[in-house]
């Protein structure tokens, strides 16, 4: 099962209450951590979620409300006596950043960074559960999108048909796989009638910061659920694409050209003080909208 945490949702700084963009998509195993604000550390304690998980970190671009939070948690990580390692995957520009921070203070990290420059569309980390691939987007300066898949998961074995099939258990892993069972005198027992599928593999989409954009709709094809910023409401259009940000209607449209099952909205200016405008406005393109507010969990 994937999980999305919503740690902050307001574009440039904080305010009334709202801090800069910041997410956390778990499993049962591990917290990826994508973007990270001012405030990120103070949200992820707030809503109970372990550091201690966060293993990998996607940073989509070198704007301050993505990224000014990092130092301070990955000095807090080694003050709190970390020893396992962490990858950064970001714009190729945040690791002197990082570095001139920590050479500055003459700290030495109990822990080891690893940097991962994003230097094209594809595939850029994996696990055991997750695929995670980027994907670029139109904004002022360099910006990718994340795009985290789980992995197929194999065929659910159905207990009562294998056994009376007889089928050893040191077979299962082939059942699994999809596979057909072949007995001692040649019968063939076909796969489906001893297995079944399992849930199907989910899929999230990041866009971070972007104009308006179609061309996004196809690299974000297969996606259940999108994380789509509406920086401004839907009479601030003009100003959005000058500013290389997005309208309410806007990203209801990508949302329905993606034909996805969910759209989450965020990056809201901090020249708004209530939210529910945004929500409104979206819906009437697009219906499955909901707003990322911060310590929202919605299950992918």
């Amino acid at each position: 099962m994937l999980a999305l945490t919503i740690l902050g949702n307001n574009s440039a700084i904080p305010a009334y209450g709202r801090n800069p963009t910041a997410q956390v998509l778990q499993t049962n195993d591990e917290n990826y951590l994508i973007d990270c604000g001012e405030g990120t550390q103070l949200q992820l304690a707030k809503y109970n979620i372990k550091k201690s998980k966060i293993n990998k970190i996607f940073i989509s671009h070198l704007h301050g409300d993505h990224y000014f939070g990092l130092i301070g948690l990955l000095s807090s990580m080694g003050l709190m006596g970390r020893t396992t390692d962490i990858h950064i995957h970001a714009p190729a520009k945040l690791e002197p950043i990082i570095q001139l921070h920590l050479d500055a203070a003459n700290t030495t990290l109990p822990y080891k960074i690893y940097f991962h420059a994003i230097t094209k569309e594809g595939e850029i980390a994996n696990d055991k559960k997750i695929t995670v691939s980027a994907f670029s987007v139109n904004h002022r300066i360099e910006c990718w999108g994340f795009k985290f898949t789980e992995r197929k998961k194999p065929r659910s074995i159905l207990l009562d048909k294998v056994k009376a099939y007889e089928i050893p258990e040191a077979y299962y892993g082939a059942l699994q796989k999809g596979e057909n069972y072949t007995t001692k005198k040649g019968t063939i027992i076909n796969n489906e009638d001893v297995t079944e599928p399992s849930s199907v593999a989910r899929c999230y989409a990041y866009c971070a910061d972007t104009i308006y954009d179609e061309t996004l709709v196809q690299k974000i094809k297969g996606a259940h659920v999108i994380y789509h910023e509406t920086t401004y409401l839907k009479d601030m259009e003009e100003r959005a694409a000058l500013r290389y940000h997005c309208t309410t209607i806007q990203a209801g449209n990508i949302a329905k050209l993606a034909e996805v099952e969910k759209l989450i909205i965020g990056h809201f200016s901090s020249k708004y003080e209530f939210l529910d405008p945004f929500l409104s406005e979206t819906k009437e393109v697009f219906e499955k909208t909901e707003l990322g507010l911060e310590g929202t969990c919605f299950k992918i």
